[in-house]
């Protein structure tokens, strides 16, 4: 969560340098937004064990309907493949397994702690039964972000970031001024 805080608010910046304006970015269309919403709030769904694995995986089934019903929007692939890579590596390990290493670099040494106790719906600590770990959250990111990361998060956020920039590019359509010349 720290790292969309960080990455939406770097992209504005830099839609900004780069000539564009939020209203542009106010005039995207997104298909389906409530479909995104429910995928979301699913995130946060306050169970554990097995109802809280299957809110997990239907939250990553909203958000990859989401972003296919938007493919034709910039950055929107890139989302897909980051959320398709996520749920492919949540799905095989029953919950997304987090290196310690990532944990320890990244600052959040408490989270290991808390992980090595009681390992939630959403995250465990990554073991030696968890599959296809190169996918995993395994990717420190210091503070002030400090948090652990995947590739899935990488290719989803810069896609997020893509999106927010090209829209903030986007220009109303105006009608052209009649010079009186035909």
């Amino acid at each position: 969560m720290r790292l969309i805080l960080t990455s939406i608010p770097l992209a504005v910046v830099v839609g900004y340098l780069l000539g564009g304006r939020l209203k542009g970015l106010a005039s995207a269309s997104l298909r389906w937004p409530v479909v995104a919403l429910a995928g979301v709030g699913l995130q946060f769904f306050p169970a554990e064990g097995t109802p809280g694995y299957i809110a997990l995986l239907a939250s990553f089934a909203c958000l990859i309907a989401f972003a296919v019903a938007n493919t034709r929007q910039p950055g929107f692939v890139l989302i897909y493949v980051g959320l398709a890579l996520n749920l492919t590596v949540i799905a095989i390990n029953q919950g997304m397994p987090v290196t310690r290493s990532a944990l320890v670099s990244s600052g959040q040494r408490e989270t290991l702690t808390e992980l090595r106790k009681e390992p939630s719906a959403k995250h465990h600590l990554a073991n030696e039964r968890d599959s296809l770990l190169f996918l995993a959250d395994v990717i420190p990111v210091p503070p002030p972000v400090a948090q652990a990361i995947s590739i899935g998060d990488i290719a989803a956020h810069f896609g997020v970031a893509w999106f927010v920039i090209r829209g903030m590019q986007r220009r109303e359509l105006v009608e052209p001024v009649s010079t009186g010349f035909a």
